[in-house]
């Protein structure tokens, strides 16, 4: 799983901290988004995904990891 984080985006809304607290948080300074685990564990992949697809900015986007030596063109 491949997380990538829009903070331009994000407004800090914290529903990713809510719904994912082991793979998000929320900065002190300015309350946008903060990602804790870079790969999370299977374990999270749910919770992740969960909350990428609650944030009202879109400010996540959770993708399936490529396979070491895969090729994205056939």
């Amino acid at each position: 799983m491949d997380i990538t984080l829009h903070r331009d985006r994000c407004v800090g809304a914290g529903m990713c901290a809510l719904t994912a607290p082991g793979v998000f948080d929320q900065d002190d300074e300015d309350g946008r988004v903060v990602l804790l685990d870079t790969k999370p564990s299977p374990a999270h992949h749910a919770a992740a995904r969960l909350a990428a697809g609650l944030c009202p900015a879109a400010a996540i986007t959770v993708t399936a990891a490529r396979e070491p030596g895969s090729s994205s063109t056939p």
